[in-house]
C-alpha cells in the first residue's frame, strides 16, 4: 500500500478505553508470566492502532494546514492524547508491581522499566485537562508559522519559500527578504508571548500538581532522561562555551572575509561564499533520483529501505503554501513504515534535512520487528546520532548533488555542524532559565536570550534592527513551544556523529557497522548505554569535546576556503 492509500478512521476512544482496561484487568489477575506477555503483546496492538491513526493524520494535516478535515481531527487528537497517556500509565503501574518483574525484564530488558518509572512521574489524572490545554497552545504555534504569507517584492512567501533570497548573493535581497521574514515575526510577537506565557505558566502548574518545583525536573522525565541531569548539561555546554565558541568565532571571521565585507550582520550568516553558497543541481525529483542511487550504493540495507519509503510514497519533501515548516520524520506503527516530512527550497539545506531525516527513517526501519512499542524510537538525543550521523556518511555520494560545488558543500556541512552547537546550547541555556522563572514578563524572556546569545553567539550583529535587538530571535525555534527541553539533543547527538565522521575516515567498514548494529537495537537501551553500544565517547566524559573539535578544526585549518 502507498501511503495515499493508508485509511484514517478516528479512533473510537470509549472502544479503546474499555479494550485496554480488560487487559489491565487479566495483566493484574494474571498467575502466570505468559498471561501476562499476551496482555502485553494486545496492548502493544491497541495503541499501535491509535497512534497510526494519529500519525496519518498528522502527516495530512502539516501537508496541508489548510485542509478544514484534519485540522478537525488534529484538534480531536490534542484533546485524546492525554486520555491515552491516563491508560498507559496505568498499564506502567502494573508493569512496575507485577510478580514477574525479573522474568519481564528478561524478555524485554531494563530500559522498559526505566520509561515506565520516569513516564508514571509525568501523568496523574488531575493534569489531564492541561495536557489538553497545553497540546492546543503548541498547535496554535504551529499554525501561526504555518499560515504566514509574508509580502516580498510584490509576492507572498511562506517562512521556507524565503530561505533562497536570504542566501542570494546580492546583499540588498538578503536584507530585504531577512527584514520581510522578521516583520512577520514582530507583527505575530505578541501573539507568539503570549502563547508562550501561557505555555510556561501552565507547565509549571502541572509540574506542581505532580510535585515538583518547577518544570526542569519534569521536563527531563519527559523527555526519559534516566542518565544525565541537568548538572551535567550545564557542564557540557561550559564546554561548548569554553572550546567550541572560539572556533565557531574563527569560522565566521573566516566567512567575513571570504564574502569580503567589513562587518558581518545577521542577515549575512547563512551567505557562505561570494561565489554562491553551493545548491543541488537538479529539481527535487532529480534529488530523489541520485538519493535512490546513494543509498544502493552506501549499503544493501539502505538500498532496500529507500527503495521502500519511494515505493510508498514515504516522502513529503518540497515546501507549497499552507505546509507546516520545518522537517520531521515520523513512524506508522501498523504499516511498519517511516514517514519523512520537509520542505524542499532549492538550497543545500535540501539535501541536509533529506540525509538527516533518512538517518531518522532508517533507524525505525531497521529496528520495526523489535516487537515492543517503547523500543521503535531511543530517546530523542540518541536518534539524533541517527540522523547527525547518517548526514557524514553519505559525504562520499555529494558529488551527485552538488558536482563541481562538492569541496564547497563538506566545508560548508562541517563548518555548519561547528557553527551550530553555540546556538544549541544558547537555546537550551534560554528553556533552563525560563522554567526556573516561570513568572518573568516576555520582555524579561527576551531580555535573557540577549545575554544568553552574547556569550554563546558573540560575533551576532542585529545591524540597529529593532525586534531583534530587543531579543525575539528565540521566537522562531519551534523546539522551544512544542517539546520543551529538546534541544541539547542535537548537541549531544553532534559529538556522537562528529566521532563517526572521524571514523568513518579511518574505517568506513568499522564504523558503519557500529552505526547499523546502533540502528537496529532501537530504544532498547538508555542514551549512555547506546553511546557505548557504538563505540562512541559520552559527550559528558572529560577532554571528549576538545578532543573531538580539535580533529574537526584541524580538517578545517587545511582547506584553503579563499577559493570557494
Amino acid at each position: 500500500m502507498k501511503f495515499e492509500e493508508f485509511e484514517y478512521k478516528r479512533p473510537d476512544i470509549k472502544a479503546i478505553e474499555t479494550d485496554f482496561e480488560a487487559c489491565l484487568t487479566i495483566f493484574e489477575a494474571a498467575e502466570s508470566i505468559e498471561v501476562q506477555h499476551e496482555q502485553i503483546e494486545r496492548i502493544n496492538a491497541i495503541r499501535a492502532a491509535y497512534s497510526s491513526m494519529y500519525n496519518i493524520c498528522h502527516i495530512r494535516h502539516t501537508i496541508d494546514t489548510k485542509d478544514k478535515y484534519y485540522e478537525e481531527e488534529n484538534n480531536f487528537f490534542d484533546q485524546s492524547n492525554p486520555s491515552i497517556s491516563a491508560l498507559t500509565t496505568k498499564y506502567y503501574k502494573l508493569l512496575l508491581n507485577s510478580p514477574f518483574r525479573k522474568d519481564l525484564e528478561a524478555k524485554w530488558g531494563k530500559q522498559l522499566f526505566v520509561i515506565a518509572e520516569l513516564s508514571i512521574k509525568t501523568f496523574r489524572p488531575t493534569i489531564l485537562e492541561d495536557l489538553k490545554s497545553e497540546n492546543s497552545l503548541t498547535s496554535e504555534y504551529v499554525k501561526i508559522k504555518a499560515k504566514a504569507e509574508i509580502e516580498f517584492r510584490g509576492k507572498k512567501y511562506t517562512i521556507p519559500a524565503l530561505n533562497p533570497f536570504e542566501i542570494s548573493q546580492d546583499r540588498t535581497t538578503r536584507k530585504e527578504s531577512a527584514y520581510a521574514k522578521w516583520a512577520f515575526f514582530d507583527t505575530h510577537s505578541e501573539a507568539i508571548e503570549d502563547i508562550y506565557d501561557k505555555q510556561v505558566k501552565l507547565r509549571h502548574s502541572i509540574a506542581q500538581k505532580l510535585g515538583y518545583n518547577n518544570f526542569i525536573e519534569l521536563g527531563y522525565a519527559r523527555m526519559l532522561r534516566s542518565d544525565y541531569n541537568a548538572e551535567m548539561v550545564a557542564n557540557f555546554r561550559k564546554q561548548v562555551q569554553d572550546y567550541i565558541v572560539p572556533i565557531a568565532s574563527e569560522l565566521y571571521e573566516r566567512q567575513r572575509q571570504r564574502i569580503g565585507l567589513e562587518d558581518l550582520k545577521f542577515y549575512d550568516e547563512e551567505f557562505r561564499y561570494a561565489s554562491g553558497n553551493p545548491k543541488p543541481k537538479g529539481s527535487p525529483d532529480w534529488i530523489v533520483e541520485q538519493a535512490s542511487t546513494m543509498y544502493k550504493e552506501l549499503s544493501a540495507e539502505t538500498g532496500e529501505f529507500f527503495d521502500f519509503m519511494q515505493h510508498q510514497h514515504l516522502m513529503d519533501l518540497v515546501n507549497k503554501e499552507g505546509k507546516a515548516t520545518g522537517g520531521y520524520c515520523t513512524y506508522i506503527d501498523d504499516h511498519k513504515s517511516p514517514y519523512i516530512f520537509s520542505n524542499f527550497n532549492g538550497t543545500s539545506g535540501d539535501i541536509d534535512v533529506l540525509t538527516h531525516e533518512a538517518g531518522h527513517a532508517f533507524q525505525v526501519y531497521s529496528s520495526r520487528e523489535i516487537g515492543i512499542k517503547e523500543y521503535n524510537w531511543p530517546t530523542y538525543e540518541a536518534c539524533e546520532i541517527h540522523s547527525m550521523s547518517m548526514e557524514f556518511f553519505t559525504w562520499p555520494w555529494m558529488n551527485l548533488f552538488f558536482k563541481e560545488d562538492t569541496d564547497k558543500y563538506k566545508f560548508a556541512h562541517l563548518a555548519g555542524a561547528i557553527r551550530f552547537l553555540p546556538y544549541g546550547v544558547a537555546v537550551d541555556e534560554f528553556q533552563h532559565f525560563v522554567y526556573e522563572n516561570p513568572e518573568a514578563s516576555p520582555k524579561e524572556r527576551n531580555d535573557a536570550w540577549l545575554d544568553i546569545e552574547a556569550k554563546y553567539l558573540p560575533h551576532r550583529n542585529y545591524d540597529g534592527h529593532e525586534f531583534l535587538s530587543r531579543g525575539g530571535f528565540w521566537q522562531r525555534q519551534s523546539h522551544i513551544f512544542t517539546t520543551p527541553f529538546y534541544y541539547i539533543d542535537y548537541t549531544l547527538a553532534q559529538i556522537c556523529a562528529f566521532q563517526f565522521w572521524v571514523k568513518d575516515q579511518k574505517d568506513h567498514q568499522s564504523a558503519w557497522k557500529d552505526y547499523v548494529n546502533l540502528c537496529k537495537i532501537g530504544g532498547s537501551q538508555s542514551f549512555l548505554d547506546l553511546v557505548k553500544v557504538a563505540n562512541l565517547k559520552s559527550p559528558f566524559e572529560e577532554n571528549c569535546v576538545s578532543d573531538i573539535v580539535g580533529e574537526i578544526k584541524a580538517w578545517l585549518d587545511q582547506v584553503d576556503d579563499s577559493k570557494f
